[in-house]
């Protein structure tokens, strides 16, 4: 057997052991480097992410969404339906809009809760929250959007309510709220103290800043307390006029509703005027039904009655 020198052999060994590792070291590297199939590549957030609650208005319902769907830019739009417990085969429209995702509730939790439910399922660093008996027109929700990029002070936006005739509704309320609306005047974007809920587009940070919007609301209250805790922080809601959503609204309420009303001012006023000013107007909420012979409103009221999933 012919036997190479000992150099020889370890320099031969050194080539072999040096070519294997710089095959894997290439091998490990191409894998990272490489780009990958578009399935494992990070998905893009939305821009904005669309939340409506509803409850048992399922025609409602269906407007909205399709005028969401008709909206500049909808592949950027995440959006979400917070279905509270309906009966009316609302919770069903999930299969006329695929792109949508329902959250089924199996009972009404109310508004406060829903909307909580909705923003924590949000992917988008926006979130706009709208009430089931709206439509938005098309360039509503790009113009919201743009309104927070280039207004750093402000910590959520609202289009102008229009009724269906194209005239401004009633939206705009005074802290502590009154239940009281008025509508708002089409012009140049303004600071407003306290839109109505129905739409209003946030930056979730500022929810995650306050924990999550104060569920000791139920039904109603819960725009309020976003207003208010905004003016605390010395931030602003603009109104962008250019931007548009009808607004059917409706006139009357239930007893439940009407109680749980009272109870969120009483909870508004205790928040931030004092213990007092709660006890106050949780007594003058009971005189009031008293005076007036709603007893069923009274009861509700006397029981501190709110619509949170606690109601029967």
């Amino acid at each position: 057997m012919r036997r190479f020198p000992a150099a020889v052999v370890f320099s031969q060994w050194r080539h072999t052991v040096a070519a294997k590792c710089a095959a894997r070291v290439e091998t490990r590297y191409s894998r990272v480097l490489t780009p990958q199939a578009n399935s494992e590549q990070q998905k893009q957030p939305p821009r904005v992410s669309v939340v409506v609650v509803s409850r048992n208005r399922a025609a409602m319902l269906r407007r909205c969404l399709e005028s969401i769907e008709a909206s500049d830019g909808r592949a950027s739009l995440q959006v979400i339906v917070v279905d509270n417990g309906s009966s009316d085969g609302s919770a069903q429209l999930g299969d006329d809009f695929p792109e949508v995702q329902f959250i089924r509730l199996p009972k009404n939790f109310g508004l406060t809760k829903a909307l909580n439910l909705g923003w924590r399922a949000a992917d988008a660093e926006y979130v706009f929250f709208l009430h089931d008996d709206t439509e938005v027109q098309p360039t509503t929700v790009g113009l919201l959007a743009g309104a927070l990029d280039t207004h750093a002070d402000s910590a959520a936006v609202c289009p102008l309510l229009v009724d269906g005739e194209g005239r401004p509704a009633p939206q705009l309320g005074t802290l502590p709220p009154t239940g009281v609306w008025r509508p708002a005047t089409p012009g140049a974007p303004v600071a407003v103290e306290f839109p109505r809920g129905a739409a209003l587009m946030l930056r979730v940070y500022f929810i995650k800043a306050i924990r999550q919007i104060d569920e000791r609301y139920g039904q109603f209250g819960s725009d309020a307390d976003l207003a208010a805790e905004i003016r605390r922080a010395s931030r602003k809601i603009l109104l962008v006029p250019a931007g548009l959503v009808r607004h059917e609204g409706r006139s009357g309420y239930s007893a439940m509703e009407a109680a749980d009303f009272l109870s969120s001012r009483a909870v508004f006023m205790g928040k931030y005027h004092g213990f007092g000013a709660g006890i106050g107007a949780r007594i003058t909420a009971v005189l009031s039904g008293l005076a007036g012979f709603r007893l069923g409103e009274l009861k509700y009221t006397l029981a501190g009655q709110k619509i949170d999933g606690t109601q029967e």
